[in-house]
């Protein structure tokens, strides 16, 4: 079966910064609404999907990005302390 790239033309591989700037672009305007429109909207030649993806993973505002604080690494520790390596 094949995937919604295949099925409608749509674009695959790395996203560009204008692709990342549509979809941020969108995003401020519109807000959060349907995924599987949102790309027609915005302008975009992806599938809903993949646009998620680029939001949830590297798009959105309260992505922390960097390092761990000390505190967290703290607690990251206590935690696996009392947990263990659990699957």
């Amino acid at each position: 079966m094949a995937d919604c790239r295949e099925k409608m033309g749509l674009k695959k591989g790395p996203w560009t910064p204008d692709e990342d700037q549509k979809l941020l672009a969108y995003f401020e305007e519109h807000g959060l609404g349907n995924w599987r429109t949102l790309p027609e909207k915005a302008g975009l030649q992806r599938c809903g999907k993949s646009c998620r993806l680029r939001w949830i993973n590297y798009l959105r505002p309260d992505l922390k990005r960097g390092k761990f604080s000390l505190q967290e690494e703290q607690t990251i520790i206590q935690l696996h302390a009392f947990l263990g390596n659990r699957s």
